[in-house]
Order: C-alpha cells, then structure tokens, then sequence
C-alpha cells in the first residue's frame, strides 16, 4: 500500500480532531451531572414540587460556573454550544411542524377585499386543498381563473390597491400578476420565519433548531429540552396580534335595549332547556344565585341570553360577566345575523371580546364591548410598537411595558384623551383576548409608553414582551404536525439505546476475534475507531442524534464488519492458492475492494434517498447511515491493512485469518443453487401470494397517523391496565376509530384516535387531552392532578409520556414522500447496477429480489400486526426499516454479483458451473455478515426500547428475507433473463 506515512498521519489527525469535538459533550455531561447532584443535596424528595425547585436549583448553579474555565480551553456555556445535539426522542421536548396560512397573506395583500370573486376562489381553494398535493396558491389561482370571468386580479379592489401600487397597475394581465404574488408570499413567509426564530431565541431552550420545508408554507420547528410544553405551542401559534380599543360605557342604554330584545329574539330561534337547580355553591354558582334574586325574576322563564350573562362588575370596563363553559354559546347567539341586526344605531358595529382567564381555575370572565367601526380595525394596532420588555408594576406583580413610535404616540396620546372625556376604559387585546382595560384618570398620555398588567407570571411577561418585540406573524400559524416526548422517556431512550448499542458492539468485537482470530481483533480495532469517528463526525457537523441515529450506528457496526469479513474471506483463497503472507494480503485487498465499492454504493444510494425524502428522526438516521458507510470504508480498507501490513512484517509472526474452530470452514462447497431454482420460485411464489392475499383480503396493515392523520398518546401506569376496556370507553368518548394497544410494559399503552384530525389548532389538543384526563382518572392514583397527567413533568412515571399530532394534509405528504422513496431507490439503484454490470439482466435480478422482499415484509406485517405484543403500525420508521433492508438485500445481491462477473471473465460459464462456483465462493462472507448483522438487530430489538421495536422487526424480517433471495431469486433471475445465444451452452 502506497503512502501509509500519509494515511497514518490523516488517521491520526482525524482521531484527534474526533476526540476534541467530543470533549465539548463529556464536559457538559460532566458538569450537568454535577448540578443535579448539587441541587438533589440542597432540596430533599420530601419538600413540595421538589422537581421544579430543583430544576430551579440546576440553572442557578449552571448559571453561576457557565464562564468558568475547564481544561484551560473552554468554559460551560461556551462547551453547550458545542456539544453532540440529542434529539426530541433523547432528551424530550417539542417538535412541530407549522403551516403559515397562505389565505392569510392572500387576503392581507388584497387588503381584506369583499370583491365576491376574489373570496369565492379562496373558498374553491380550501375545499379543493384538502384533496389535493398542489400548493394553496396554485389552488387559488386555478379557482380563480374558473370563475373570474370579466374580473383580474389587478382590479383596484383585489391587488391593485394603494398598498401594492409600487408593484401592480390596473393594466397588468393576471400572468403579469401572479409571480408578484407568489414572491410577496414568499416574502411574508420569510418574514413568519424570522418572526419565529426571534421568539426562539427568546424561549430560552438550548440547540433549538427552525427551518423551512421548500416553498410549502411550512417551518419546522424543534426545542429538544423544552419541558413546559404548553408555553411552548402558545409561543409559536400566536399572532401576536396587539390591539387597542376603546370600551362602551357600562350605563349605557342601548346595551340593555339590545339585551331585552335579543333574548326574546332568541327564544324563537333556539331550543334553551330550564337548567336543574345547582347543589354545591361555588364562585359561580353564588354570581347565578344573585341573578336569580333579581326583582324581575326571570329564572321563572325560559332566557338564552338572562340564564347565561351576570351583570358586571361596578368600577370596571366590562359590559357583562359568563362562566367560561358558557362562552361559546353566548359567542355564536352574538353572530347570528338576526341578533346582530337588533343593535341600535349607536352601537351597531360594537366588537365583543371576552377577557383572557386569570388561572386555569377561573369559573367566571368578563366580556368586553368594544367600539368598533364597518371595517372592524382597531384604534391602534400593534405594529406601533418600537420596543417592549418585562417588569413589574407598581404593586410589584409582573408586567410589560412597551414603547410606542412616533406614529403610535399621537395615536395613543389621542386615544387615552378620548378615553379621558368620555370616562371609558382602553381594553389592551392580544390575539382576540383582553389583557387589561384600565381607564384614564389624568388626562391624556403623552410620550407613547405604557403597559399591559393582569395576573401575570414571569414567565407569561417575558413570553409577551419577545412575541411584541419580535413582532407580529404576517398570517395565522397552525401547528398540522406535532411530537412533544415527556424528558423521562427521554432518558429511558437514551439508556435503553445505549444499552443495546454496547452490546451489539460487544457481540460483534467477540465474534470477529473468535472467528478470525488475530485479523478479528486488528477489525475491532478499526471498528472502536469508526465508531469514534462516527461521533466526532456527527458532533463537527452539528447533526442531532436521535434513537433511530443511534440504531443507525449500531447497523452501521453490523454492516461495517462486512467489508473486513470481504477482505479476510479473500485473503483466505489467495492463501489457499499458495501466495505468501505479503502478496495474499495485498491481493485480497485489491480484488475484494470492488465487491466493497458496489455494496457500499448501493447502500449508500438508498440512505441518501432516504435522507432527501425522510424528515425528523428518519433523516437522523440517514445521516448515522451515510456517515457510518464513509467512515467503515476508510477504517476497514486503510486502518485495517495498516494493522495487518504491520503486524505480517514482523518476524515470526503468524496470521491466519481464522481460528482452529473456523479454519476450513465453507470452503470447497460445491452446492448446485441453480438446479434448485424452480423450487425457490415456487417457495417464494407461495410466501408472495400469501402475503399479497392478506394486504387485499385479509387484515392489511395497520397505518399509524403519520400516513392517516390523527393523534397517538403514550400513557403509562402503575398497574397493568386492559387496553380492551379502555378502548370501549374512548370510543363513547372520542367516537368510533380509537385504537388502544398495550405498548410494551403491561401498564402502558398508545391510544391512537381521528377524533377533530381536521381540526387545527392548540383548544382542540387540550381538549382531547382533558377527556383523555377525565376518562382515564380512575386508573391513576388518587389525587392525580390534570397537570401532573399532562407532559412535561421531570422524572415523571406516570401520565402522558409522549403524543404525536399528523394533519390530514401532511399525512398525505407522508405518504407521498414514502411512496417516491421507495420507487426512487429502486429506479437509482437499477440504473447503477446497468452501468456497473452492463447488462439489464443483472439489474432485473437484484430488482426482483428486491421487490420479493419488499412484499415478503409487508405480507408479515399484514398477517401479524395484531398479533404481536408491540407496535406494527406502518409509519416513517417503518419506510425507513423498508429502505434499508433494499440496501441490505442490494449489498448481498451485488457482492454475489461481483464474484458471478469475475469468474466468469476468467472461467466462462460451462453451464453454470461457474454460476455456481461464485455463489459457493461468497457463501462464508453471506452468511457471516448475515449473521452478524441479524445478532445486532436482535440486540436492539430486544434491548433498544419499544418504539424501536417494530421497526427493529422489519429489519430483522428484510435481513433474513434478503440473505435468502440474493441466492434463491437474484441470481436466478439474472441467470434465466439472459439471452439463449449466452446461455445456449448450459442446456
């Protein structure tokens, strides 16, 4: 080998350079460590929310040392910045994926036009996208190009308005128009994704990654860490849309005018049954009472308005008071349009915003009267705000003050000086919800600052401020898809995927040693330096790891064998052939690393399909793939012949390639494979007909919400729970379709449900989780609080431990993407095999090998999904799994191959004799590596966690499944594909 100093000196450097990057993690691991037991010697397991306190605890103390040196190159902060990311599924937290509403923004550049045709094509476009893969704004303009008729889009009412006259004329054809449109979309999204990224940067979370997903309109968003959940979806959902209005009087006549005469407006329209007298007095109840006492005595009567509105509070700016529970029904009765017709003249555009709950124990809030104009625009919107920041008011409870432009000043110098005169109050509304409506006592306020008070937190002050400064998102912004994993299930993914990561190492460093004996051992040793390198790579390029990354690597190390066992098995036939030590070793280097190249490059070509089609955890697995493939080659192809070059050159040293129980093993077999074809066709025909019945006829395969939309909770107990009875009350609950499954452990299940999957937005997940809550209580400990149920919960062990969310619309794309992956690695891996091998027949043989073990594993999936004790449902895992035993299968099927090619550029075929020959040659190395790779899988099947499980299983199945068929159907196909002038000899 030329130029080992060089290849020597690169290893050496690339161990270092590993090793350094790494460092950054021990050390954070080190002193993170360090804080917890810090802050577990301060506060004691007996002490109240001893969780909270002690996280408080851990950030001070991280706080207090981050700028203190370690190691004289680095301090803590500095190392956080630098260490190996987890992802959500190791160190728990929220992954969302956003859907920036692209009406929204349509109907903002429009400046909220009534034109009819305009906002007929907008309704043809959402009814059109929930059945289509094509983006919203091509909807939009193929709906309006159905039924403009005389209409354009640069009509002085649609886009040619004063906001966009710099850009659109009233000239300019509608193909004129469009790419104005698409770009100033574009625009506003990437306004939405700076918008995010400065509220991100705000939260707090350490690593948090935002990105957008191509010209969809979507940005992923990932916070690994971030424990208070609920704090974090507000934080990327809202708007932040900050108004200021002005407030009616509460004496105010017409109010009580309007109240009188829809109340018996409504009695015509709506069934309202006589609610049942109320036993236990509560807050509200006590309110309802005095209603009740009131001289006109109503409750003696059927009221849809009366039954549900209190009188207000003297002394403040509401109109009315309601129990939350109340406030949808008296919301919708206010729309109607024939109550809305009853406001008298003064107060016909008023706008009724109720107040935002002071706690989630809030019975009772305020319902505000706002004055309003035709248009609906407030007197101030939040776009006047020059800066704003958390403090405290003058009572000492949190606040937000904000400062106002010079725009806003005079606006709200003008406004509180209305407020002032006509003894009003200036309701401060964030996102639809009154915040605070404080009256003016001295006059107008000049200067343009002021401040948002209410039963605030820190925490909710620090949040408003940086949604303010950051501003407001151009357009709604609905979460479509979600994963929020609780921080212990966390920990359990890293330690049960650490766990099977150290054994598979362990099986397989003790196989090679006792298979090849010395070389094993020079393999290990190249295989522990992969796996270095694997890390240092992973950490230098600031990918995350996640737990399928993490079974990536440990793949990575039953595969990464197989390029040494190719080696070695070469080795041993050219010192079967009688060449010295130094000769055997470079020749069967030379000729096995061919075979080595192809096998790499197909697997290799299937992972970066994988990686450009896979998204999350899967892309994550893609990377450990991809990198682990460079760095084996590297490892088995140069630090191996450095080790063994080394150790042969030496004087009396002896290498064998294997061990006294090995030596001979596989060689001289002379098995006739393809006198056994037709029997192979028919075994395979009859698993392939078995499978294909049961995927159309029989129970078929059970899809998860990433392919069908939906919600899935991980709920755990603790006792055994019968996920049979559970199922049957859900279904009363959320419907029929809700699937309950044990999910491991016997007091854990995953409840998976349809139920509202059209449905966007935060109110519909908590509502979910609160009948979630509420049906499941009497199976968890008494005194089980709803928040303590919820996830986000440190060293929690019971409760919800991890939910995913998948939209309708992007389970589609799910599926989509899934579907084009496949057929994509295939089609890549077709076209490689044609160029490599020159002829079609062999890319037809390793093609229907691998379809023949695609069906297999789906046919195994169908006719076993119920029956096994864990998860089998058809997800992105499960693609992935499917992905990469094509890989797999193709590395058998081509390193078979390669042999097949070169004996027969020496041999010829002599009725495929030679076809034979080159099979038996590769049978050690098949079933070696076939054997090693299926021990690793074993280990992580059984040791790396339950979500790994299935996916695990479909490995396990592929490999098995293509071992067989790079024998029994690759080469056999190829063999009888190839035209009769070749094969006219063999019959």
């Amino acid at each position: 080998m030329q130029n080992k100093g060089l290849i020597k000196l690169f290893a050496l450097l690339f161990g270092l350079v590993s090793i350094y990057q790494l460092s950054y993690t021990f050390i954070t691991n080190k002193v993170e460590i360090e804080a917890e037991v810090f802050a577990a010697s301060r506060v004691s397991e007996a002490e109240d929310d001893y969780i909270s306190k002690r996280e408080a605890l851990e950030a001070s103390y991280l706080d207090s040392i981050g700028n203190n040196t370690i190691l004289g190159y680095t301090n803590y902060n500095e190392a956080k910045k630098k260490e190996l990311n987890k992802g959500l599924d190791l160190k728990g937290g929220i992954n969302v994926t956003l859907q920036i509403s692209v009406k929204d923004i349509l109907k903002g550049l429009a400046n909220n036009t009534k034109n009819p045709v305009f906002n007929k094509a907008l309704a043809d476009a959402d009814a059109a996208s929930k059945n289509s893969d094509d983006t919203y704004i091509d909807l939009f303009f193929e709906a309006f190009d159905n039924i403009k008729g005389e209409t354009k889009l640069a009509s002085p009412d649609i886009f040619a308005n004063k906001g966009l006259s710099d850009e659109i004329n009233f000239q300019m054809s509608d193909d004129e128009v469009k790419p104005i449109i698409r770009r100033k979309i574009d625009e506003s999204v990437v306004s939405a994704f700076e918008v995010l990224r400065e509220r991100i940067d705000g939260f707090g979370v350490t690593q948090p990654n935002i990105q957008r997903e191509g010209n969809s309109g979507r940005i992923l968003v990932e916070l690994p860490g971030a424990r208070d959940i609920n704090r974090a979806q507000d934080l990327l959902s809202s708007t932040a849309q900050l108004e200021f209005w002005e407030t009616y009087k509460q004496s105010n006549p017409s109010f009580s005018t309007f109240l009188i005469q829809a109340n018996e407006k409504l009695k015509e329209i709506v069934d309202v049954k006589k609610p049942e007298p109320v036993k236990e007095e509560s807050e509200l109840d006590s309110l309802l009472s005095d209603v009740a006492a009131d001289s006109l005595d109503l409750t003696t009567q059927v009221n849809p308005l009366y039954e549900l509105l209190i009188p207000a509070n003297p002394g403040t700016h509401a109109m009315f008071r309601a129990a939350i529970k109340d406030t949808a029904t008296i919301g919708s009765y206010f729309r109607m349009p024939e109550i809305r017709r009853l406001l008298p003249a003064d107060i016909q555009f008023v706008k009724f915003v109720w107040e935002r709950p002071a706690t989630e124990d809030t019975e009772v809030i305020d319902l505000y009267a706002l004055k309003s104009n035709r248009e609906g625009v407030p007197r101030i919107s939040g776009d006047v705000v020059s800066d704003a920041r958390d403090d405290f008011d003058q009572f000492g409870k949190p606040a937000v003050s904000m400062t106002m432009n010079t725009k806003g000043a005079k606006e709200w110098e003008q406004l509180t000086g209305d407020a002032y005169n006509n003894q009003t109050g200036i309701a401060i509304v964030l996102d639809n919800k009154v915040y605070t409506a404080p009256g003016v006592s001295s006059g107008p306020i000049s200067g343009g600052r002021s401040e948002i008070t209410g039963n605030f937190t820190v925490n909710e002050t620090k949040d408003i401020s940086n949604v303010l400064r950051a501003g407001k998102l151009p357009a709604s912004a609905e979460i479509i898809q979600s994963e929020i994993v609780g921080p212990s299930l966390g920990q359990e993914a890293i330690d049960s995927g650490f766990m099977s990561f150290l054994i598979a190492m362990a099986i397989v460093l003790l196989w090679m040693i006792a298979y090849y004996g010395k070389a094993g051992a020079f393999a290990d040793v190249a295989l522990l330096l992969n796996i270095l390198l694997i890390f240092g790579v992973l950490t230098s390029l600031n990918a995350v790891l996640t737990l399928p990354g993490i079974a990536g690597i440990v793949l990575t190390i039953g595969m990464s064998v197989d390029a040494n066992v190719l080696i070695f098995e070469r080795i041993k036939e050219e010192l079967a052939k009688g060449k010295g030590k130094g000769l055997a070793v470079s020749d069967g280097f030379g000729n096995a690393l061919s075979s080595i190249l192809d096998a790499n490059i197909t697997t290799g070509l299937t992972a970066i399909i994988l990686f450009v089609f896979g998204s999350g955890p899967i892309k994550g697995f893609a990377t450990t793939l991809l990198i682990g493939i460079l760095t084996s080659l590297f490892t088995a192809i140069f630090i191996t012949r450095l080790l063994i070059d080394w150790y042969i050159s030496g004087k009396g040293r002896s290498l064998d390639f294997s061990t006294s129980l090995t030596k001979g093993l596989f060689q001289n077999l002379s098995i006739d494979f393809l006198a056994k074809r037709k029997i192979s066709y028919v075994i395979s025909g009859i698993l392939v007909l078995v499978g294909l019945a049961s995927l159309f006829f029989g129970p078929g395969l059970q899809q998860g919400v990433d392919f069908v939309g939906g919600r899935s909770y991980t709920v755990r107990f603790e006792q055994a729970v019968n996920p049979s009875e559970i199922a049957s009350e859900l279904n009363d609950v959320f419907g029929s379709g809700t699937n309950v499954k044990t999910f491991g452990e016997a007091n854990q299940i995953k409840i998976t449900t349809p139920y509202k999957v059209d449905v966007e937005g935060i109110e519909v997940d908590t509502e979910i989780q609160d009948k979630l809550y509420s049906s499941l209580q009497k199976y968890l400990p008494d005194g089980t609080s709803k928040d303590a149920f919820a996830i986000g919960s440190e060293g929690k062990s019971i409760g919800i431990l991890q939910s995913v969310k998948v939209g309708p619309t992007i389970a589609d794309d799910i599926k989509n993407n899934a579907f084009l992956a496949i057929l994509g690695s295939l089609a890549v891996v077709f076209l490689y095999i044609l160029i490599r091998f020159r002829r079609w027949q062999f890319s037809l043989g390793a093609v229907v090998a691998v379809f023949h073990d695609v069906l297999i594993v789906l046919g195994v999936f169908s006719i076993f999904g119920k029956i096994m004790p864990f998860n089998m449902e058809i997800d992105q895992a499960f693609i992935a799994a499917i992905l990469t035993v094509i890989g797999y299968s193709l590395n058998d099927t081509v390193v078979v191959f390669d042999r097949i090619r070169e004996t027969l550029a020496e041999r010829g075929w002599k009725g495929g004799e030679n076809v034979n020959s080159a099979i038996n040659s590769t049978l050690g190395r098949t079933l070696n590596t076939s054997l090693t790779t299926l021990v690793v899988l074993l280990a992580i099947f059984i040791f790396g966690g339950e979500s790994l499980r299935g996916f695990m299983f479909a490995m396990i199945v592929g490999v098995v499944v293509g071992t067989y068929s790079s024998v029994f159907i690759a080469t056999p196909v190829m063999f009888d594909a190839l035209s009769k002038k070749i094969t006219k000899v063999l019959n």
